[in-house]
């Protein structure tokens, strides 16, 4: 539906209620907010086809700034908050922005970036960024003559490099033109008007924003937690009425982790969707979910590429423990590097056809890396997995994480999901450390609940308890203590920023 129809019809209801604060953005203020930023970037230049970009915390008017692009037929794109100023530039530059939007609390990295036809700032001002609040006021709320849909560019999240802009093609449809994710969402999860959707993890990550978007296409509630936090997550699902949600693994090992009376003393009667994806989950922890919600856990896999999409829900899971699901968008080949598709059971990487086409923008090298070499016209994510015979899929890991020590492959990630259960563990990566010997040895590096717990004794306690579980040369050979991993709070980890640090360490210093 169309976002001024909503508003028309339910003028008072909350389109957005930020969990926090409790503040209530109604479908009227929604649609009249879009409606200024959508004249004003107008008004500056910005046509059909044209760039904007922003980087906000949870703020009550990010979804707002992104409706001002979707109706304007734009190309939006939303930046992470967590990067730094170069990193900001880089995306700002790449993505070829006319304008760029950001708030008082995040100005210290908002600096040095390219030139910007349009540079505004909500909360306060800085130096060289006008007042958001300032120069939409002074536009109409009614809509643009011609609307047309736009779309989002976003970029990949950088955990094994620079972040790559995927570039969708732009329809520019008629606005109010559902896409394939309203339909996929309607069939899937049963949306309508009296929803209410909980998004705990930031906004600018892909799915949060796509799915927040569209729930707004159905008139539905979406709550917006400004940060994740286990306990407050349980309370927002009974405060609300939630019935619907998308979290990633790391949050329900953070909730299971909680007290028992903790978990106990919320009502979570309301939830008939509980929505995972963004990383592969520890079978113990999903059986756990699904003992403790119910059979209410939906997961996919899919990518900000959307070339792909692999859906189970509970029941099937339940059947094929482990598995992500079965395609619903685009076809699975599993292949070894000769091009040769593998059968059930085997390990290869992952490509998919039949699927949405995609671009990394401005990097034609990237680009061509992400298809097939054979000249199917598949595309892959990078990573590596297998089906069953019955057709689902079970993820091994992402190709680029994996160690060879001794000759042997080694995927780390069936290592990582058996130490994250531990109940010593807050979190854990699992890579390839030089060795002398074996070339690579694997490290473990974890976060525990108590850092009291840190030392030798913690060390000797976790690589026995992997080896329990696990071949011994899959367990790590020695574990490190930090007090924080540096992990995406879309749920993804910087694997990278850790394993360079051991591998620089072994690299000669400059003559």
């Amino acid at each position: 539906m169309h976002l001024g129809q909503i508003a028309e019809k339910t003028p008072d209801k909350p389109a957005v209620i930020m969990a926090g604060s409790g503040r209530v953005i109604t479908y009227r203020e929604l649609n009249e907010a879009s409606n200024r930023l959508a004249h004003l970037l107008y008004a500056e230049g910005l046509r059909p086809g044209d760039h904007i970009a922003f980087m906000l915390e949870n703020h009550p008017y990010f979804l707002a700034i992104a409706w001002a692009a979707q109706r304007s037929g734009l190309y939006y794109t939303a930046i992470s908050s967590r990067l730094q100023s170069d990193e900001i530039a880089y995306i700002v530059e790449n993505c070829e922005a006319k304008a760029f939007i950001t708030s008082k609390a995040l100005e210290g990295v908002a600096t040095g970036l390219p030139d910007v036809r349009v540079r505004l700032m909500l909360d306060g001002v800085a130096p060289g960024f006008l007042s958001y609040e300032e120069q939409v006021s002074a536009h109409p709320v009614t809509p643009l003559a011609d609307e047309r849909e736009g779309v989002d560019m976003l970029y990949s999240s950088g955990t094994t490099g620079r972040p790559k802009g995927v570039k969708p093609p732009l329809s520019l449809a008629e606005m109010g033109t559902p896409g394939p994710l309203f339909q996929l969402l309607s069939l899937l999860f049963q949306l309508d008007g009296d929803s209410v959707y909980l998004s705990p993890a930031p906004l600018y990550h892909a799915a949060p924003l796509r799915y927040c978007i569209t729930m707004h296409r159905f008139g539905a509630t979406v709550v917006v937690m400004e940060k994740f936090d286990p306990e407050q997550a349980l309370a927002a699902i009974q405060r609300y009425g939630v019935t619907h949600s998308q979290w990633v693994p790391t949050m329900f090992i953070r909730m299971l982790k909680l007290p028992e009376e903790v978990r106990g003393r919320y009502d979570l009667s309301s939830l008939r969707c509980a929505v995972h994806a963004a990383a592969p989950c520890p079978v113990p922890v999903k059986e756990r979910m699904i003992e403790w919600w119910g059979p209410v856990l939906h997961e996919y896999y899919a990518g900000t590429e959307g070339n792909c999409f692999v859906y189970t829900d509970s029941d099937d899971w339940l059947a094929h423990k482990g598995t992500v699901g079965r395609p619903l968008l685009g076809e699975i080949h599993v292949c070894d590097e000769e091009g040769n598709e593998l059968p059930a059971g085997t390990s290869g990487t992952l490509y998919f056809g039949g699927g949405p086409t995609f671009e990394y923008h401005g990097d034609t090298a990237k680009t061509v890396a992400s298809r097939d070499p054979w000249g199917h016209g598949w595309t892959t994510l990078g990573d590596v997995g297998h089906v069953d015979a019955d057709g689902f899929l079970y993820l091994t890991d992402r190709r680029s994480y994996m160690i060879i020590s001794g000759g042997v492959n080694i995927y780390p990630q069936e290592t990582e999901n058996v130490l994250a259960v531990h109940p010593k563990v807050a979190d854990v990566a699992v890579f390839g450390v030089p060795d002398p010997e074996m070339g690579e040895a694997v490290k473990a590096v974890v976060q525990p609940l108590s850092m009291d717990d840190a030392g030798p004794e913690l060390e000797a306690e976790l690589i026995a308890y992997c080896r329990d579980h696990l071949a011994h040369y899959r367990c790590p050979r020695s574990v490190d203590f930090r007090a924080e991993l540096p992990r995406h709070p879309t749920g993804k980890l910087y694997k990278r920023l850790l394993k360079d640090e051991y591998w620089q360490e072994q690299r000669p210093a400059p003559a």
